[in-house]
């Protein structure tokens, strides 16, 4: 049974961005898949979690530079929760790069942490951003 299912709840409609969602969850798919498996060895779940923080980071410039171009005024708020996200797991890759076990704790939060993001701070920022986008194209028919 797969730990995060991808679900429609999941989708904002915004392809580019709904790709870079679907392929987090599939990280986190595969960080839990990593953990459960008795065969997986320590680095091996190591560089899950180090990948996953890397494209999570990477996801959320994406995210920030959208944010800039089109002047969203939510965007400090919301680029606070990328930063505060960032730095939990920063902390708990050390935290296990120490040799602590910290992968049932890191599972949990990741599950609620991305549901929660997606299905109210992203979707918060839709109709800003649909808008923005609408204008974008408007102007270039002109």
């Amino acid at each position: 049974m797969t730990f995060m299912p991808w679900s429609p709840a999941l989708e904002l409609g915004v392809p580019a961005i709904d790709e870079q969602h679907r392929v987090l969850v599939d990280l986190i798919n595969a960080l839990h898949a990593a953990i459960t498996d008795a065969a997986s060895s320590r680095s091996a779940i190591g560089e899950v979690l180090e990948g996953l923080l890397e494209y999570t980071h990477n996801h959320f410039i994406v995210e920030e530079v959208m944010f800039q171009k089109y002047g969203y005024p939510e965007a400090a708020k919301h680029m606070a929760e990328h930063s505060d996200f960032t730095g939990k797991m920063m902390d708990w890759l050390m935290r296990f790069e120490d040799g602590e076990d910290v992968n049932q704790e890191v599972m949990d939060f990741l599950k609620e942490w991305l549901a929660h993001h997606i299905c109210e701070e992203d979707r918060s920022y839709l109709p800003f951003m649909r808008a923005a986008l609408a204008d974008e194209r408007q102007a270039q028919v002109a």
